[in-house]
């Protein structure tokens, strides 16, 4: 749980020292109000840090997006893994600003639109720096943050917050929530790989392979890797342990979005541009589907194996861009 707001922080990895940035992002009440009417959202500005490795000219970067426990260990020794092999890091804190420190129990304190939007804020100030290439800044989400990387690779929602001519080189989604999902999946050029434990507990492994098989077919770039025997947050480097008060709804059935960002609740089958995530949320506990308690943890060699996947899918589309 992030306990402390992370530009407070005076952090140096891989031997860089952090630069703090100030991101203006936004609160949609729902991904409907994020795409048509992004500047009427109420603003944000979140906290980042910046790192980017010395000697290395206009390197490509990755923006690593935490997920419902904030920035946390793993996330920093990825940035770190990151800043080492030769990439430009950026970790953000969607948590310090908006006052939270956890979404483990309540996933309502603020939208999973605003997650999303929060990404492409980032994208937007990375693009207008110097020293990266625009054309090469990657996304790379863990569960919540996983599935904000992932709507904002969309081009439904990207071309209404940043521009048809800004996006996403990459998506890394780490055992991303893909319960809302675009009818529309359509990625434009961005390369996506999804990797997630087979027994996730937080999150459906039929809705990320579904998520991305959706890709597959709208002619994107996806790919994905279910790790055997692997739990949530299996890159971290503890043992498995349940989080008692994590709620979590993984049998519940997939909320789709509209090309305007509409949820169309499963039982409804009609988008309504009124409904939030709490509505979806309330439905799917009422349909039975929500309980307390999922475990999070790494096995033996698996947060070796997420690191150099994670590696080598970054150095993958680094080189072909």
């Amino acid at each position: 749980m992030q306990t402390k707001r992370f530009r407070d922080r005076s952090i140096t990895y891989a031997g860089v020292q952090g630069e703090l940035l100030t991101i203006p992002s936004a609160n949609p009440i729902n991904h409907h109000q994020a795409i048509n009417d992004p500047t009427g959202c109420e603003p944000i500005d979140i906290d980042a840090q910046l790192f980017v490795p010395p000697g290395v000219d206009c390197p490509p970067t990755v923006i690593v997006v935490p997920g419902s426990l904030g920035v946390g260990p793993n996330h920093e020794q990825h940035t770190e893994t990151l800043v080492a092999a030769g990439f430009a890091a950026c970790l953000l804190d969607p948590f310090g600003a908006r006052s939270v420190e956890s979404t483990v129990a309540k996933q309502t304190h603020y939208s999973f639109a605003a997650s999303a939007f929060d990404v492409l804020a980032a994208l937007r100030v990375l693009c207008e720096r110097h020293d990266l290439d625009p054309a090469r800044i990657a996304g790379q989400g863990h569960s919540r943050g996983g599935s904000a990387a992932t709507i904002a690779a969309n081009r439904r929602f990207a071309d209404a917050i940043v521009g048809a001519d800004i996006g996403l080189a990459a998506v890394y989604a780490v055992y991303p929530w893909c319960g809302q999902q675009f009818v529309d999946s359509d990625l434009g050029s961005t390369v996506y790989r999804a990797i997630i434990g087979e027994k996730d507990e937080w999150c459906s492994v039929q809705e990320v392979q579904a998520q991305v098989n959706a890709l597959w077919q709208r002619g994107s770039d996806a790919t994905i890797r279910i790790v055997a025997n692997a739990h949530h947050s299996f890159d971290r480097l503890e043992e498995p342990h349940t989080i008692d008060e994590a709620s979590v709804a993984p049998s519940a059935p997939t909320l789709m979005l509209d090309d305007d960002g509409a949820m169309i609740l499963p039982t409804v089958g009609a988008p309504d541009p009124t409904i939030t995530d709490r509505d979806a949320f309330l439905a799917a506990i009422n349909g039975g589907h929500g309980r307390l308690g999922a475990a999070i943890g790494g096995i033996g060699e698996q947060p070796a194996l997420f690191t150099a996947d994670m590696l080598a899918f970054h150095r993958s589309w680094s080189k072909r861009v």
